[in-house]
């Protein structure tokens, strides 16, 4: 496959800048393979779908504020550090904006009290750093973190990200991004889906950078994915 085979226009004005009030009120494609009839429907009528015996996967996983803004050290550069994966206590692998102004040595500082410094330059704005801070260092990045949208979404982000860009179900924090196709479940809706005799299966997949990095070769079989954490029960693993 080609990159180029997936070329199509996609207006702007069609790309969703803010969530619907209600979550499953979003718009479902359902596709009859039988008859091959397409019909537009709203979420919520997933249920209708469905039958007892079957089952629905989730992904339990949690975004956490992953997009710190701190400063360079003596400037008054405004620097944009991303976590993407810790690599031991308090050593990060990050990204880092503008890239070609941090270099190995220069520190950033977020607060008073919380900083890092780069100790190694990976490839493509990718560096290594070492986390500098009194306390726990989670909580903090959960105060001074911001979470990442898609790159789609252009708008300032709204206090009321922190809880739309979640699923209902997330449990164990570790995405930088969060599974979308499960923001449009609610509470109510699983309920009526269990109620169904339908399974609900938890297994976690922490999202990683890899789901925003732009494919940037022709030939997709040369593209480098990016590896990411999983965990699958047993019970889960069998129920499936």
């Amino acid at each position: 496959m080609r990159l180029s085979d997936f070329q199509f226009q996609l207006p702007e004005q069609l790309i969703a800048q803010f969530p619907l009030p209600q979550r499953d009120e979003s718009k479902l494609l359902i596709i009859d393979r039988s008859s091959g009839q397409f019909s537009d429907v709203r979420f919520r009528d997933l249920v209708d779908y469905l039958s007892p015996g079957d089952a629905i996967v989730i992904n339990e996983t949690k975004v956490f504020p992953a997009r710190l803004r701190g400063r360079k050290e003596k400037s008054d550069s405004w620097i944009e550090v991303f976590l993407l994966r810790e690599l031991h206590d308090c050593l990060w692998e990050v990204l880092v904006r503008p890239a070609r102004k941090i270099r190995t040595g220069n520190i950033i500082e977020f607060t008073d009290n919380v900083s890092c410094q780069v100790v190694d330059n990976t490839v493509a704005g990718g560096r290594v750093v070492r986390f500098n801070c009194e306390g726990d260092f989670r909580q903090k990045v959960e105060n001074l973190g911001e979470p990442p949208l898609p790159p789609y979404i252009k708008r300032p982000l709204q206090p009321e990200d922190r809880e739309c860009y979640q699923t209902v179900y997330a449990k164990v924090s570790g995405a930088v991004a969060a599974p979308t196709a499960g923001l449009h479940f609610t509470l109510e809706l699983l309920n009526l889906i269990r109620a169904k005799g339908v399974k609900i299966i938890p297994l976690v997949l922490h999202v990683g950078y890899g789901t925003f990095r732009p494919v940037g070769l022709e030939e997709l079989s040369r593209h480098q994915m990016e590896s990411e954490y999983f965990h699958i029960s047993p019970e889960a693993s069998e129920a499936v």
